[in-house]
């Protein structure tokens, strides 16, 4: 990282990928709200209007395989699978991140208790306690279906939780709310020592840093392509199944697509080889392909680059923090510690206690006594202030650093207005 004290003139002169910036469309506004939206990629409003102009409006039924529509969910999830560590073919595309939750984990639990068969059925379903809230409702529905439990214990805990009785941990990789990193590896291989099956959700972290989904040994991961892939609003989320359970993956949700033979439209039901036995139904044709372009903007970026940029550009943004906002009115709850932070910072309004990211978020001013400012109100400000972040109930203000086209100038602002914000009440 470069030294604190440089200013962000200085680190965007540095910055090997400030040249990504020009393939999104941007104005004005301070976008740091890449954590539940990506910007727009340049290429795909061209590319979407041939889609429906072209191959569905002239091409009409040929595109099926004449512009490879079918294929699209493996073809895009190939090229997912260098951005999360993945080799191809374990990828594939379509369907919701809920809708894909809900099959890993079904089939996690499945496999967990055929390979539990003559010995104590496995039948507790571990999910993470600060989990997005959908995880956990999919994680009881899945439950109900195969007869487990489920049981919260906090992500950091998960390795001394698993145990004979597991089937399957449910985790985040990065904390939605707090922006904290959790060790992928360590939590796997911690799940794997006790029998269970693990279930990652990389909704943010693909696109933002390193994942290494085959050299953490995960079984599955299920991912959304709005955020940092930049998919666009609703684009399909994305499934990983490793390659040596495929043969084993017993979805709940056996739809004609993942049938070895598709169009033989036979009453029974032999699912396809390979991870396309995930698919459902009729591909989603029009995001599809929107995301299919959207992702050519990491066509020769080293995601390594991405996680060190991610960094520099956090650091640096709590540093200015530090700097412009009133002492005690916010609180930091993204880790200072480079291995525990994801690509977003949070802060709390109010001193709080910060969870554990040890980092204060304004230590460079004294406390004026003022109130706790209030998240949505403060948000709201800086939206005046054409600074876009959001906030999440009760006191969270979030901002999301997307390193393909945030910039340090963006991050200075951000900070600048944030202050102002703060002491404007």
């Amino acid at each position: 990282m470069s030294e604190p004290y440089a200013t962000a003139e200085e680190l965007d002169a540095e910055d090997e990928l400030a040249p990504y910036r020009k393939n999104f469309v941007l104005d004005e506004t301070v976008y740091l709200d890449g954590n539940s939206l990506g910007a727009l990629p340049r290429a795909v409003p061209a590319r979407l209007a041939d889609v429906v102009e072209r191959e569905w409006g002239r091409m009409r039924i040929r595109s099926w395989s004449e512009s490879g529509w079918w294929d699209a969910p493996e073809r895009i999830g190939d090229r997912i699978a260098p951005l999360v560590g993945a080799a191809e073919g374990q990828i594939v595309v379509g369907d919701s991140t809920s809708v894909n939750i809900f099959k890993a984990v079904v089939a996690a639990v499945r496999i967990a208790q055929e390979e539990s068969a003559g010995r104590p059925v496995r039948s507790e379903i571990l999910v993470d306690a600060a989990t997005f809230p959908t995880d956990g409702y999919i994680a009881e529905s899945a439950a109900r279906m195969t007869g487990a439990t489920v049981r919260a214990v906090p992500a950091a805990g998960m390795a001394d939780a698993a145990g004979p009785a597991t089937a399957v941990a449910l985790v985040n990789h990065v904390d939605y709310r707090t922006g904290e990193l959790h060790d992928l590896a360590a939590a796997t291989a911690a799940v794997h020592r006790a029998g269970g099956r693990i279930v990652w959700d990389v909704c943010h972290s693909a696109g933002a840093l390193p994942v290494e989904l085959d050299a953490s040994g995960a079984d599955f991961a299920v991912g959304c392509t709005y955020k940092y892939l930049n998919g666009g609003p609703g684009s399909p989320a994305f499934l990983y199944v490793r390659r040596e359970l495929q043969s084993r993956f017993d979805s709940p949700l056996p739809g004609w697509n993942s049938h070895t033979d598709p169009f033989a439209m036979s009453p029974g039901y032999v699912p396809a080889e390979g991870a396309s036995r995930a698919r459902v139904g009729t591909p989603d044709v029009l995001s599809m392909l929107a995301l299919e372009e959207a992702l050519k903007v990491w066509d020769g970026v080293d995601i390594a680059a991405v996680r060190v940029k991610s960094l520099a550009l956090t650091d640096f943004f709590l540093g200015r923090v530090r700097a412009y906002v009133p002492g005690g009115r916010l609180t930091s709850l993204t880790p200072e510690a480079h291995e525990r932070r994801g690509s977003q910072v949070s802060l709390l309004c109010g001193g709080g206690d910060g969870g554990d990211g040890g980092n204060d978020g304004n230590g460079g001013n004294d406390g004026d006594g003022a109130s706790a400012p209030d998240a949505e109100s403060v948000m709201a400000a800086l939206h005046a202030r054409g600074v876009v972040g959001d906030f999440r109930r009760p006191g969270v203000l979030r901002f999301g650093f997307t390193p393909l086209y945030t910039s340090f100038a963006d991050a200075e602002r951000a900070a600048s207005a944030l202050g102002e914000a703060v002491r404007a009440g």
